[in-house]
């Protein structure tokens, strides 16, 4: 690789300037490189310019799979399911168990609450009892003050829900919030929070400043920062599925018996609940499913990733985000999942594909969203843990995996053909195939 050079106006620099000195500067082969990368905009300029402003500084789109998950139904609906992601078996392993619980009742989902929280972030060093004394007019001045902003929303069912005033000079002396909670109806609302929480800010401090029952000094405060949370532990989905044990069925070709089969699963369920290293892996795969159908519709699985894992630790300890019984006959497995998401405004109304997924599933409201997503993860989870007490994990994913080794060693079609039937019955590992290609190659070349 050739030595960095500092570069100044980058972020001024056409698409194709930018494109050209990554290449010129970082690469042995600049020509071929910028070839390449060029090779991966899009065909329509209009289109490819609205990818462009995505983000900062693009030089080029970067591909994902985009994959469909039929026969899901929830609560009596059918739906076909955007997946966008890159990993082996995580699209057939979802679809198994949409395929699996289709005979069996389908999924049920259910939303449990959908408020989102908002916090500005203060320091003050006055009474606390005074400014509790004051709270319910700074309450009132807020909700005035951020009418203009609110307004539509208020208009859609949404907007600012509660104000609390959270004392915290416990942990850190003079320090408090203003804990904000919303319904943003279909938006994620991320913008709206945040424009609110900031003229809340500017209210705060001029409320503070024109209050005659406090000192000089009382009248300063000084706002550390207004931001939204994603930490949303309020804007719960719940997801289950559930049939008598014995419609279960048998399992490793019929040598697992149904009752064996859910004892094996909730005491796998019972380990991801006790065992972090276990619980990290197990939540992993639900994000498999859950990730790929935000990445589909536009939302920011980044956001509800990190929202999810703190859920997950909420009691001081991180566990699964699912659970499953046997009680009174009857098998249940459910997860109950924070999901702030949208279907309108954002990504989801610029992408062309994020905009199609949505089409695809009906055009739902957030609502509706959440349901999808939170059982497109459970479905996930219940086909991982499903391998994992009865064949092992290795055996469907190796074999989902194995064009993708035999892309990295470059086989032909032909290649290719006779070793996926070679493999058929046989245990896939990289050294396996790489070692039967070899001898496929040898006994051509001999020929």
């Amino acid at each position: 690789m050739k030595k960095p050079k500092i570069v100044s106006g980058f972020s001024k620099l056409s698409k194709r300037r930018k494109m050209l000195w990554l290449a010129e500067n970082f690469f042995a082969n600049p020509e071929e490189v910028a070839r390449e990368l060029k090779s991966f905009w899009y065909g329509d300029p209009q289109k490819q310019k609205i990818f462009d402003e995505f983000s900062e500084n693009t030089v080029s789109n970067f591909y994902l799979p985009y994959g469909v998950l039929p026969n899901l139904e929830i609560n009596g609906k059918l739906y076909c399911v955007p997946m966008v992601i890159e990993e082996s078996s995580v699209v057939a392993a979802a679809s198994s168990a949409a395929k699996f619980w289709l005979s069996r009742g389908g999924f049920k989902a259910e939303i449990i609450s959908t408020k989102k929280i908002g916090q500005v972030h203060f320091e003050w060093k006055g009474d606390s009892q005074k400014l509790k004394y004051l709270f319910s007019s700074l309450r009132q001045r807020i909700f005035d003050d951020t009418q203009h902003i609110t307004a539509n929303m208020r208009n859609r069912g949404g907007g600012i829900s509660s104000i609390e005033l959270v004392d915290l000079n416990h942990l850190e002396p003079h320090y408090y919030q203003l804990k904000i909670t919303f319904e943003t109806c279909d938006s994620m609302g991320a913008n709206f929070i945040n424009s609110v929480l900031e003229e809340t800010s500017r209210s705060l401090s001029s409320f503070v400043g024109e209050q005659k029952e406090f000192n000089k000094d009382e009248r300063e405060l000084t706002v550390i920062m207004s931001i939204l949370s994603n930490f949303t532990p309020d804007c719960l989905v719940r997801a289950s599925v559930e049939c008598p044990v014995e419609e279960l069925g048998t399992f490793d070709d019929g040598t697992m018996d149904p009752s064996t089969f859910a004892y094996k699963f909730v005491k796998a369920l019972r380990i991801a609940h006790l065992d972090v290293h276990r619980a990290t892996t197990h939540n992993k795969g639900i994000f498999n499913g859950v990730d790929a159908v935000a990445l589909a519709t536009g939302n920011d699985f980044r956001a509800i990733e990190s929202c999810g894992h703190t859920y997950a630790s909420r009691d001081g300890q991180y566990r699964s985000l699912s659970h499953a019984e046997v009680k009174d006959g009857i098998f249940r497995f459910w997860l109950d999942l924070p999901l702030a998401v949208g279907t309108v405004g954002g990504l989801t109304s610029l992408h062309p594909l994020a905009k199609r997924s949505l089409e695809m599933l009906g055009k739902p409201s957030a609502d509706e969203l959440m349901m999808i997503i939170a059982s497109t993860g459970l479905a996930q989870n219940f086909a991982a843990v499903r391998s994992l007490v009865t064949t092992g994990i290795q055996k469907g994913h190796m074999k989902m995996h194995l064009m993708n080794i035999l892309n990295h060693l470059e086989a032909s079609e032909k290649e290719a053909f006779e070793v996926l039937a070679h493999f058929k019955d046989r245990l896939v590992s990289f050294t396996a195939v790489r070692e039967f290609l070899v001898v496929l190659r040898t006994n051509k070349a001999s020929v």
